[in-house]
């Protein structure tokens, strides 16, 4: 037998899930806001965004990663930044201007959380329609 060393297998992240009371209504949000169709065969319980280059799958290994939302039924918002429900996790999305970007994001349903960590003004934070802290960040 050869003593072949193996190359490591480099995980790629294929699907981030957002717990959420409505999957359908949260996906049409975030849909909204990225401009990512959503999948054929979303509903209420289980909701999916295509990204722009697709999804990563064996017949497309270079895709993009995916974002999900699933229903939860005794889903708690975010208490961030403390409280009994922190935030577990939270998207940042780049736009060229955050002030230019802020009124599309404030149109589909999102508020300008009173928590503004930011000293340089580079990102604001964001409650989604479920609560979810998410940032708008100063990028290219």
């Amino acid at each position: 037998m050869e003593n072949l060393e193996q190359e490591p297998i480099t995980p790629r992240l294929d699907l981030i899930i957002l717990d959420c009371p409505d999957a359908m209504e949260l996906a049409t949000f975030y849909s909204g806001l990225m401009r990512w169709p959503l999948e054929d065969g979303s509903d209420r319980d289980w909701a999916t965004l295509d990204p722009p280059r697709g999804g990563i799958t064996p017949e497309n290994p270079d895709g993009e990663a995916t974002l999900a939302f699933q229903r939860i039924d005794d889903y708690q918002r975010p208490t961030w930044p403390g409280g009994s429900h922190p935030q577990q996790v939270h998207l940042d999305l780049s736009v060229p201007d955050i002030d230019a970007a802020e009124p599309q994001v404030l149109a589909l349903g999102a508020t300008v959380h009173e928590h503004q960590p930011s000293a340089s003004g580079s990102f604001r934070v964001y409650l989604d329609p479920a609560g979810h802290p998410f940032c708008l960040i100063r990028g290219s």
